[in-house]
């Protein structure tokens, strides 16, 4: 099994989701933990640009976003998958819209609220100015629905969930987890480190409760610290990546100079040289003077790739 390093905070909703993922897997990781805000001068320099937490590191190649992050842990670790044979591409449906419309209606929703002092207790004003001001910056263009309207939509969307469970099944497409079960699961976990919140939230949901709870029970695997420094040195010391090819027909050619980014948040763009491309991945490679020669893997959706006009 190659050496997974996962950079990551701990009240981070998609890194608990690839949590969950490492414990239904039983796997032993690395923990990177990385600021919850900018400045990232360690990040930037394995991921590029890219500002979003977390990401998985495999020797010098870099995984972003963690749609990509859980297919690459599933192929690595196959059992039990991530992907069950007859629901595979409901899993993945579910996922996106998890990750997507139910993310941004209840996590919002948490904040406004119980108020990030419900989230971060110990923080100072002055951290909770700045982080509010992290967050703005990410999150530029981008539009949410203001508290009434999130209220409706949860409701709505755990409704939903709690009418998948009603039939007793002990997870949402069945009695096998899948990747949707975490990506469903991370916004109730941000809800309950709000308990007023989630009192308010959750309770007319008994099924989802407890489905929440056998989610949880899966655990976080076996990890061990490693610090941003160790990392940086443990790609640069790398020896190849993991092989890939740029697929002809789909509008670039290999070694072009592209950037890739996110296109609803944390935009930031990721120049280099595209070395992989199919209809699901796109990477392109970077040198960096600490990390190395390093691939940054991007999953297509979700993400743009633009030609560098000066290739």
């Amino acid at each position: 099994m190659s050496e997974l390093i996962l950079h990551h905070y701990a009240n981070s909703p998609f890194s608990q989701k690839v949590r969950w993922v490492l414990g239904l897997k039983g796997l032993d990781w690395l923990s990177v933990t990385v600021p919850v805000m900018m400045p990232k001068p360690d990040v930037l320099a394995l991921t590029g640009g890219y500002r979003r937490t977390p990401f998985l590191q495999i020797g010098a190649d870099i995984y972003c976003d963690t749609a990509l992050m859980c297919r690459v842990i599933d192929a690595l670790a196959p059992q039990p998958p991530l992907f069950p044979a007859g629901v595979a591409g409901q899993a993945a449906m579910l996922a996106q819209w998890a990750d997507g419309p139910l993310f941004w209606a209840a996590v919002p929703l948490t904040l406004q609220l119980g108020g990030p002092t419900g989230i971060l207790p110990d923080a100072t004003p002055e951290f909770l100015k700045a982080f509010a001001a992290d967050r703005a910056a990410m999150s530029a263009g981008l539009r949410r629905a203001g508290p009434h309207d999130a209220r409706a939509h949860v409701a709505s969307y755990f409704g939903w969930l709690e009418q998948m469970l009603a039939d007793g099944r002990r997870f949402l497409l069945g009695n096998a987890p899948s990747v949707a079960d975490m990506a469903a699961a991370q916004s109730i976990w941000f809800v309950r480190l709000s308990p007023a919140v989630a009192a308010q939230l959750l309770s007319p949901y008994p099924q989802l409760v407890a489905w929440y709870e056998r989610v949880e029970a899966f655990g976080n695997g076996r990890s061990q610290p490693l610090s941003s420094t160790e990392a940086l040195g443990r790609s640069a010391a790398a020896r190849g990546h993991t092989a890939c090819q740029v697929m002809p027909g789909l509008g670039f050619e290999a070694g072009a100079e592209v950037s890739v980014n996110a296109l609803d948040y944390g935009a930031d763009p990721v120049a280099g040289r595209l070395v992989g491309l199919s209809v699901d991945e796109v990477v392109v490679a970077r040198d960096d003077e600490r990390a190395g020669r390093v691939r940054v893997h991007f999953p297509r959706i979700g993400y743009q790739i633009k030609a560098d006009r000066k290739s």
